[in-house]
């Protein structure tokens, strides 16, 4: 089954990255939790933590993201657990992955496992889809 989804960013908070020792690499590593709200047949609201490895003028870095996502899935509710990361080398995002946790789902999401993707259009919208089995 699929379901097709866009969301907002409700917040993004960086959140302090201490690491002992410190490795000094050209790409500095952040880390920030986000709040974000789904509307369409994926309906509700994931807290995430996100972190990446970024040049934001270059455009080139990687990003890693653990979300946890509750609501509705095609009417169905519940929670569970997805993951999902990307690299950019400029132009256009490469190595995309995206995974929905096994054993993490709750409620009428109870055994969902599966996989889907995300997507910026070029108007900034941002659409997510989950291709899933329970």
């Amino acid at each position: 089954m699929r379901a097709s989804s866009t969301f907002t960013v409700k917040s993004f908070v960086p959140a302090e990255l201490t690491i002992d020792p410190v490795v000094e690499t050209a790409l500095p590593v952040g880390v920030a939790i986000m709040e974000k709200q789904y509307e369409g047949e994926a309906a509700g609201r994931s807290a995430t933590v996100f972190t990446g490895a970024y040049d934001q003028a270059a455009g080139v870095g990687t990003y890693l993201a653990m979300e946890s996502f509750e609501g509705t899935l095609n009417g169905r509710s519940g929670a569970f657990n997805f993951v999902h990361s990307m690299t950019t080398a400029g132009a256009e995002p490469t190595d995309r992955f995206f995974l929905i946790v096994p054993s993490s789902g709750t409620g009428d999401l109870t055994g969902i496992t599966g996989a889907g993707g995300l997507q910026v259009d070029a108007d900034g919208t941002h659409r997510i889809w989950f291709d899933y089995e329970l």
